[in-house]
């Protein structure tokens, strides 16, 4: 099995282009700096990361990747809202959402340069 390497170097240069990115360039970008790896197994590798990802939530599982964060499912209790335009009291039905907690060496990361 073909190892998936993202060395400090590369991890670095990584970190700066990342911006706003899709899945398609998310599958790029691995791709590029995996050329052993051909791209039609980096999109697989990808497409099954976030379907297991989402399989597990729906499923009403958490998941925890190691140093990077946990996905969890809150359930937000059916409320009473207002309509902005009109002002007129409606029932918000009680939903389930996705949720995102960051892990610590990511939030260290995030904050290297932050004071405090």
């Amino acid at each position: 099995m073909a190892q998936v390497h993202l060395s400090e170097g590369r991890l670095g240069a990584f970190r700066r282009n990342w911006g706003s990115m899709t899945k398609s360039q998310l599958i790029q970008k691995i791709a590029e700096l995996n050329p052993h790896l051909y791209q039609r197994d980096v999109e697989r590798i990808v497409s099954t990361i976030f379907d297991e990802i989402s399989a597990a939530l729906a499923d009403g599982d958490r998941v925890e990747l190691r140093g990077f964060g946990a996905f969890s499912v809150k359930v937000r209790d059916a409320r009473q809202g207002r309509n902005p335009r009109t002002g007129e009291t409606v029932q918000v039905a009680r939903k389930a959402v996705p949720f995102f907690k960051t892990g610590k060496q990511l939030r260290d990361m995030l904050n290297v340069n932050s004071p405090g």
